[in-house]
């Protein structure tokens, strides 16, 4: 008998029925009296003569039909439509870039002043508004428009339709009238309305905004809203983009993931391997986005601009230093993609990147429309996770938004753009697409004792990872027959209690909201306390802070399992057992397989980098081994994402020639230790395959 025993059978057959609904073909269901927020799309389409599927697919991109309590996204966009107003406090600063980015003691970073737009830039980065416009067109004053999602929605059906009877002249952004399109009339005339909806700066980002509508309206989706509403937009089959220069994002072409429900199993009753799903795309393909720039590094399907990083030195003479990343002669190797929010609004973005004292990343991803901007070339070593070694194997992807507002401003824009931007980067690089390699900024471990508690938190709970990984086609799926568990809820129904939303109420809870994660517990009880973190606390008890991850655990990590008891199951976690609740009936784990290790003495060291032994750095100073305060003892077991020869990359010079890289002979697992990855020296440990 596995550890699962005779749980297996009925993992699949328990799984929630609204996730089930969330994602079978959406016409599969029959057709019933639309109520509350369907039959609000409903009434506003019939009322200003949009198209159902066109206001519905608008919609969709923008608030996946959420009214978000009235709050706002970093783009200032409210409610269902995401009619903007102008942009929130807080949305000219952006804070993820706090902190010393590089993580590399042996040449620290000093302190950065947060980032602010002066008012002039401020007036140059002003964006277009559309909810005081949207809110003339009803006799609807603006404040009723963020509150009442029914006078959203109507809004913003009159807006579409004002852009629909007073089309753009711009002919570059017109869809095609060419009669073998393949596009239904009726729908392909509604194009350049929808382009000039994204109050995007630019053709490109319209169209790029355009295009996404339109898949979304072939595909149909169907879910329940954050205040509960069920919607659903019915597929369109065979409908296809207007008529464009470049390659369409049709979903078809590298966004494979079409809202059907993907088999939680393959037919052996194995998790299927990256090489048993076929490739949607043509790699050959996918060289530079053909929107805008030749310089960046995008799938075709999506037009990216290239905002260059600053790169150069500063200070006096005697006592330079250059930043604000390193540039590679050598092709490098990359085993994370790392996925961030900014903490801030796009706003502020070229101010900083730009900003040699500052620190770096590779990509920013804008909310309101999906546009990408990229900043560091990808072989080019930018310093965005805190941890040098990371950094050194890795790709760091921001996305505008904020940790701790509910993930209203987690865009299904930004989701799309980012899901085909990382299925490119992780075909390019072999990157495998596993929750071991595609790492939240919260699973990048520290570098030595006194930094871990200092490690940023972002994304954080409402990152919905499960729907990142469908839409890049590589769903999270479990195994049966499973020796270990992939966290795995449903993200709606998965209302986890979180305090600290409100920056000066830090033990208010914040408002209910669908997350990936899961608390927990020293005891199979819900009234037991927490599990502790002796780096991100100390001797102190772990919090339900939005901000803390001491006791959770994120959808697609993989962990041993410990033991189980009725409802409840235990994992290895930070050298201790920490239970959740995980009841047949609701299950928020699946059984999954996969390598494992057990220390073999007393008090294992754990480290949060893979460096060389000292022999082995013969032109380049030598990197302490600096093991972090954790211990795992024999009889515990971990999961193993990688194993890794450990190598080290010196780069404290400007010109890239002066840069040295030392390969020693010590092997590491990466193991999940806790809420973040760590390492141990493969001598440490039995490898459990």
């Amino acid at each position: 008998m596995t550890l699962f025993g005779e749980m297996d059978m009925h993992f699949w057959l328990a799984w929630p029925l609204s996730l089930l609904a969330a994602l079978v073909p959406t016409a599969a269901h029959p057709r019933e009296a639309p109520a509350g927020r369907q039959a609000e799309f409903a009434a506003a389409a019939r009322e200003f003569g949009v198209p159902q599927s066109v206001l519905l697919g608008v919609a969709y991109l923008g608030s996946r039909w959420d009214a978000h309590a009235g709050q706002p996204s970093t783009a200032g966009g409210y409610g269902p439509m995401h009619l903007v107003d102008a942009l929130p406090a807080g949305a000219l600063t952006v804070g993820d870039g706090l902190g010393d980015g590089r993580g590399d003691e042996t040449r620290p970073m000093p302190p950065r002043p947060m980032h602010m737009l002066s008012p002039l830039n401020a007036a140059a980065a002003a964006q277009h508004t559309t909810l005081p416009e949207a809110g003339r067109l009803i006799g609807v004053e603006p404040a009723r428009l963020r509150d009442d999602p029914a006078d959203n929605i109507r809004a913003g059906a009159a807006l579409l339709a004002s852009y629909h009877d007073t089309p753009s002249t711009t002919p570059s952004t017109r869809p095609s009238t060419d009669p073998d399109s393949g596009a239904d009339s009726g729908l392909a005339g509604w194009y350049d309305a929808v382009a000039r909806f994204s109050g995007a700066d630019d053709v490109a980002a319209a169209r790029q905004f355009a295009d996404e509508v339109f898949a979304v309206m072939r595909a149909g989706a169907r879910r329940r809203t954050d205040d509960g509403d069920l919607v659903r937009l019915d597929p369109v089959p065979g409908l296809r983009v207007p008529h464009s220069p470049r390659p369409t994002s049709t979903g078809e072409a590298d966004l494979p993931y079409d809202g059907h429900f993907p088999e939680r199993y393959d037919d052996e009753g194995e998790s299927a391997a990256p090489d048993d799903l076929a490739e949607p795309y043509d790699p050959a393909e996918v060289t530079a986005a053909s929107g805008r720039s030749s310089s960046t590094e995008c799938p075709a399907s999506l037009t990216c601009e290239w905002m260059p990083a600053a790169h150069k030195r500063f200070g006096k003479k005697g006592a330079q230093d250059y930043g604000n990343h390193d540039r590679l002669f050598k092709t490098r190797h990359v085993d994370y993609i790392v996925i961030h929010d900014t903490e801030g609004g796009y706003q502020g973005i070229p101010t900083m990147v730009r900003d040699p004292k500052y620190v770096s990343w590779h990509y920013t991803i804008r909310s309101r429309d999906g546009h990408v901007a990229q900043h560091v070339r990808t072989n080019d070593l930018a310093w965005h996770a805190g941890n040098w070694d990371v950094n050194t194997r890795s790709i760091g992807i921001e996305h505008e938004g904020y940790l701790a507002k509910g993930g209203a401003w987690y865009t299904e824009a930004m989701y799309r753009s980012s899901a085909r931007l990382v299925r490119y980067l992780a075909n390019k690089y072999d990157v495998p697409l596993d929750r071991a390699h595609i790492l939240g900024h919260d699973n990048v471990p520290g570098t030595t004792p006194q930094t871990v508690a200092g490690m940023h938190d972002d994304p954080g709970p409402y990152w919905d990872w499960a729907h990142y990984f469908e839409l890049m086609g590589r769903p999270l799926r479990g195994a049966k027959n499973g020796d270990s568990v992939m966290i795995l809820p449903s993200y709606d129904d998965n209302r986890q209690r979180f305090t600290g939303c409100v920056t000066t109420k830090a033990g208010k809870d914040c408002p209910s909201h669908g997350a990936s994660t899961v608390w927990l517990h020293s005891a199979p009880r819900e009234n037991a306390s927490l599990v502790t973190d002796v780096g991100k606390h100390g001797g102190k008890a772990s919090t339900y802070s939005v901000y803390d991850h001491a006791a959770r655990a994120s959808a697609g990590q993989r962990y041993a399992v410990a033991e189980r008891r009725g409802d409840w199951t235990a994992i290895w976690y930070l050298g201790q057992k920490a239970w959740f609740h995980n009841p047949a009936a609701q299950p928020v784990a699946v059984p999954a397989k996969g390598p494992l290790v057990t220390p073999l003495r007393a008090g294992t060291r754990v480290y949060g980098r893979a460096y060389p032994e000292r022999s082995a750095y013969t032109k380049a100073a030598a990197q302490p081994l600096t093991p972090l305060q954790y211990r795992i003892e024999p009889g515990q077991t971990y999961t193993v994402g990688d194993t890794i020869t450990g190598s080290h990359y010196s780069a404290g010079a400007f010109s890239p020639s002066r840069h040295v890289t030392t390969t020693g002979t010590t092997r590491y697992h990466q193991i999940q230790l806790g809420h973040r990855i760590a390492f141990v020296m493969a001598k440490d440990v039995r490898l459990i395959s």
